[in-house]
């Protein structure tokens, strides 16, 4: 009966499923199997959180790690109503989560607008409930952050993109949700789902851009001080 709904449906509370109230699995133990990193707290000082949702995860997992001064990765679930929920619950479409990255990064390297300009630049943030082939309510845009700060920066980030965007023709506008990550609780994923693509190098990854990049505004582009042109 779980996928019968309407997975283009955000369920209400009420309507979500109850979940649990532990998960039904641990990793404790497990280890970033490409940056060799603990995926679970507690995290080294000084390491900063960043959460994003852009579609399948396996995909966009891996975007994050390839990038300079992340520390570690992990894939969850997010935004939604359902504590602790299965892969199998989120795929139904009746917890209200998104599939999602939470990227812990050392801004002596790198900078949370980094991070942002890999977001926007590795999925179309137009499409709504769906990523390219990926369908459903667990596929759309999001970022939940984790202070002020990045709040700020997640919202001049978006105005910035969606001037690129209209600049560039693209007809539709970016429909990612950005708030606060402690009124959305981030619930790690099955272990098998974690860098899934580095353990499946032939996996499906549904990842895709637009094409159109963030520049600064040292080059005459409208984004934030501190998001880059992208590098050929």
């Amino acid at each position: 009966m779980l996928f019968h709904r309407n997975k283009n449906h955000l369920p209400t509370p009420e309507e979500a499923l109850p979940g649990r109230p532990e998960p039904a699995f641990t990793l404790a133990a497990d280890r970033h199997t490409v940056l060799g990193n603990p995926l679970t707290g507690p995290y080294p000082e000084g390491l900063e959180t960043a959460d994003f949702g852009l579609g399948c995860f396996w995909g966009a997992e891996r975007k994050f790690w390839q990038a300079p001064g992340v520390w570690t990765t992990l894939v969850g679930y997010q935004g939604g109503h359902t504590p602790n929920p299965s892969y199998y619950e989120v795929c139904s479409g009746m917890t209200g989560h998104t599939e999602a990255v939470r990227v812990l990064y050392d801004p002596a390297v790198t900078s949370y607008a980094a991070l942002l300009k890999i977001f926007w630049e590795s999925h179309d943030p137009t499409q709504g409930f769906r990523q390219g082939n990926d369908s459903g309510t667990q596929y759309r845009s999001a970022i939940y952050t984790h202070t002020p700060a990045q709040a700020a920066e997640a919202e001049s980030s978006r105005t910035a993109y969606q001037s690129a965007l209209t600049a560039s023709g693209h007809p539709a506008p970016i429909t990612t949700e950005i708030l606060p990550s402690d009124t959305r609780p981030f619930y790690p994923a099955e272990p098998e789902h974690q860098q899934y693509l580095d353990k499946n190098p032939a996996g499906y990854c549904g990842i895709g851009g637009t094409g159109v990049e963030l520049s600064d505004a040292s080059d005459g582009g409208s984004c934030p001080t501190g998001i880059a042109p992208a590098k050929e």
